[in-house]
């Protein structure tokens, strides 16, 4: 078919995925026997273009804030632009905030992609995402290349909000708690205390989190007693941290696998394998696959 930015639904036996190419190349829902496993786009949100109202949106070139909108690479400083008023740092990169083209879809795949000049920000970037639903969940394969003339500095991730039920539990396994510092940028990190260790699972913290952990394993679960549901979530190990947000004060919350540690761009330790910043030359890409899997939960399971 021809390159289009329409609303789009996958369908493989009771799951269904529901794209909005033209709100940041997102997801807008997710739905599995009839349930809900992401935050789904609201009409009004939809009408309003917001993209902070979908269920799930690409991070790219990187992923989470960079401090001070600047970083030293190459013998350079690089700069970048505040994007999320009222915030004052630039968050999650350019790919959420423009619209992609759909290059190809089927019954129960699509494939997006976003092509960005460098301008008034430094990267140039050719990005895609390519959907698969099947009857076992949707995948995400993210393919990131350098079309700038210099090697750079990148990252990519995903972005999934989800509802706060009452009873909601998280457990993933990881080594490192990066502490947040001010304005919700991501700092050094420390050693996992078991506080704050959700590898037996637990529920959602009643406290403020803003948190990467890094050195995540790659596998999530989160259950949702209330609907008689869960979600498995897979990711390929280029997906070195997983960013835990979560106000109680608000009905959702994020977990989202990333490349890059957060705040990694303000450290500049492009070498430390812990921080997975991807360089790459000029034609050069990066890939990876993040798979979302339903299952069910027996009755009063937690």
């Amino acid at each position: 078919m021809g390159a289009t930015s329409e609303a789009l639904t996958l369908r493989a036996g009771a799951l269904d995925v529901e794209l909005a190419p033209a709100i940041g190349g997102s997801v807008s829902a997710m739905r599995w026997r009839g349930v809900d496993l992401m935050r789904r786009l609201s009409d009004d949100d939809r009408d309003a273009d917001n993209v902070l109202g979908v269920a799930m949106f690409p991070m790219v070139p990187y992923a989470n804030r960079i401090a001070g909108n600047e970083f030293d690479f190459g013998a350079r400083r690089w700069r970048v632009l505040p994007n999320n008023p009222p915030e004052t740092f630039n968050v999650h990169g350019s790919g959420w905030k423009q619209p992609w083209t759909v290059t190809g879809s089927g019954a129960a795949a699509a494939t997006l992609v976003l092509e960005v000049a460098a301008g008034a920000e430094p990267y140039s970037y050719r990005a895609e995402q390519a959907f698969v639903v099947s009857e076992e969940g949707l995948g995400v394969t993210m393919t990131l290349t350098n079309t700038g003339p210099v090697p750079m500095p990148f990252g990519f991730g995903l972005h999934p909000w989800f509802d706060r039920d009452r009873g909601v539990t998280l457990q993933f396994s990881a080594r490192r708690f990066h502490l947040e510092e001010p304005e919700g940028v991501s700092g050094d990190p420390i050693t996992l205390p078991p506080e704050l260790d959700f590898a037996k699972g637990g529920p959602l913290p009643d406290g403020w989190r803003n948190n990467d952990y890094g050195g995540w394993t790659g596998e999530a679960i989160i259950r949702f007693p209330s609907r008689g549901a869960g979600l498995r979530i897979a990711a390929d190990p280029v997906f070195k941290h997983l960013m835990l947000y979560a106000d109680p004060t608000k009905p959702y919350f994020c977990l989202e696998p990333q490349t890059n540690a957060s705040g990694a761009f303000g450290r500049g330790r492009w070498s430390d394998p812990d921080e997975g910043v991807i360089v790459l030359a000029r034609g050069e890409s990066a890939a990876g696959a993040v798979s979302f899997m339903p299952f069910a939960l027996p009755p009063g399971a937690a």
